[in-house]
Order: structure tokens, then sequence, then C-alpha cells
């Protein structure tokens, strides 16, 4: 009996949730894919080592593993989770000859190509590109990032970034309240302590005063989505703020070729992002408002791209 073909194991590792798969020859084995709430677990090994002896008698031959958190030298250190991961970790869990430890943006990045365009929302239409040109990848969920993806000779280049914990934009009075309220908290006013789970829940806090209980982002949500006052002002805030920072990012890198915001709280305001005002304040640049008609704009519902991702990143390695 011939022995099972190898497979490649791929993790990505949110603030909230981690999400494990099986892939071979490039290809994500959606049959695979197992999610772990990390606050019922004591690290990201014993999550691998487990998933493995449950999923798998194939020896697994690549693994990666994409962190929400800065990556150097080979180790991530999560931004919003007590838990790190190292390549020499990694490779001793899963037994891998190759082994990887990236950024979760970078991941999405990789798995631009491998989107389904049924999964695919365009939220605003751009100009032609050629397929040189950059796209953008703009994380929101547990926390904040984006990465910026260069195209070249049918692969990528994707550069990492913690643009998530840079300065929150300030252009009015009402900005610099909001600033001032998120600084109170946590030291610093952060683009992620505003767009993010948690920063919904700081912005709607802000509104409601000190006599007002805090509430939960979900029930933020559903207030929304009621047509409640005070949470159709926090979606304002939050979409105006989204778009300036968007906006901004896409003047730093120039995404002709498209960007894409991916992440459970970007696809919670997919369909409030034009009512709110998303277009206003992404194209609000002064003299170059019309420059920014250029840069397409879209919202990937596909839960699992960053694990795709992973997978056709370990392809690309193998095939070296």
């Amino acid at each position: 009996m011939s022995s099972p073909s190898p497979v490649s194991l791929v993790a990505d590792i949110g603030g909230t949730n981690t999400r494990v798969a099986l892939a071979r020859d490039g290809a994500l084995l959606t049959d695979t894919i197992r999610k772990f709430r990390n606050a019922e677990e004591r690290g990201l090994e014993p999550i691998l080592r487990r998933y493995l002896s449950d999923t798998t008698d194939a020896p697994c031959n690549a693994a990666c593993v994409a962190v929400a958190g800065p990556v150097r030298n080979g180790v991530g250190t999560l931004t919003n989770l007590d838990w790190d991961m190292d390549e020499t970790t990694l490779a001793r869990a899963t037994g891998a000859g190759v082994a990887r430890v990236i950024n979760d943006l970078e991941a999405q990045g990789h798995g631009l190509a491998c989107l389904d365009p049924a999964k695919v929302v365009t939220v605003r239409s751009g100009r032609d590109s050629v397929e040189s040109d950059p796209s953008l990848v703009i994380g929101v969920g547990t926390g904040f990032n984006a990465a910026p993806v260069h195209h070249r000779n049918g692969g990528a280049l994707v550069a990492a970034s913690e643009c998530g914990h840079a300065n929150l934009p300030v252009r009015t009075e009402d900005d610099l309240a909001l600033n001032r309220f998120v600084e109170a908290s946590h030291g610093f006013p952060a683009i992620e302590d505003v767009l993010s789970g948690r920063g919904i829940e700081a912005v709607d806090a802000f509104l409601g005063g000190a006599d007002k209980p805090r509430r939960a982002a979900a029930e933020i949500m559903a207030a929304l989505e009621e047509g409640e006052a005070r949470a159709t002002e926090t979606g304002r805030i939050f979409v105006k703020c989204l778009g300036t920072v968007v906006g901004n990012l896409a003047l730093i890198h120039l995404p002709f070729r498209g960007i894409y915001l991916v992440g459970g709280v970007a696809r919670a305001f997919g369909p409030h992002l034009a009512a709110l005002g998303f277009h206003e304040a992404f194209r609000d640049k002064g003299r170059f408002s019309e420059f920014m008609d250029a840069f397409p704009v879209h919202l990937v519902e596909d839960d699992f791209a960053a694990l795709s991702g992973m997978a056709a990143h370990l392809r690309d390695l193998l095939s070296r």
C-alpha cells in the first residue's frame, strides 16, 4: 500500500480565533478547516499537535502560521493575545521541513490571487490598471493593519507593516475629543483603538457618556441594524474614520490594482459603508479628491482567504 502524499499545514491566528487547515500542492483542503477559540486554549503549539493528531496520518512537509502581530527574524508576537510563535517551534510541533511565520496581512496578500470572484464585493470602482500595479490589503477585525502587495513575474511580494498603531487622524474638534477619550484609556490614540471590534465599543462609549453602560460590539451592530440613533452615530464616526484612513493608505501605497478590505468588522460594516459616508471620507483629500477615484475598493467575504494565501505561499517556497 502506498504512503499518503505529504500535506502542508496552515494556521491563521487572530486575536479571537485560530483557524487551522491542511493544503496539498498549493490548494487548501477546505474540508479540513477547524476553528479554535483562543480563550479556551493554552497556546498555539498544543493546538497544532492536537489538530494533526486528529486530522491526518500523512506527513507534514511544510507549515505556515500567520499571526496578528509583528514578525521579525522568524518570531511572531500577537498584539492582542499573550502568545508568540517562532519557526523552530513550528517545525517541532508539525514535523515540517519548511516552516514559516508571517504576519496575517501578508497571508491575505498572498491570497489575492486565490480569491473566488463570487466572494468579492466591489465597494467603489476605480480606473483601468495594469497587472504590475500594486494592491493593498486592509484588515479590520480584532485589530487593524494593512499590507501592500506588489505583483511581479506571476508572484507576489507582500510587505508587512503595523500601521494600526499609528496615530488616529484629527481634522475637527470632534476628532480631537475622540482622540482624547481614547488616549485616556490607552495612553496613546492609535488607529486600532477606533477601527476594530473594541474600537466600535470605544466610540459608542464616547457618545454614551459616563452614565451609560458600555455595550459590546455585537449589541451595537444589532442596534445599528434597528436604526437606533446612538448606534447610527457610532457607525457614522467609525465609517468616516475608516474612509479617511483607507484614503490615506491609498495615497501612501498607490494601489491602482485595488484595495481589499478583509476581516469580520469590515464585513459587518459592508452593507452600511455607502450610507454612513465611506465614499465621501475616502475621497476627501482636497486637490487630490479626483485622483482618489483611481483606486477601486473591494470587500472580501471569504473568511478563509488567509489560509488559501498561505497554501499558495508554501507551494511557491517548495517549488524554488
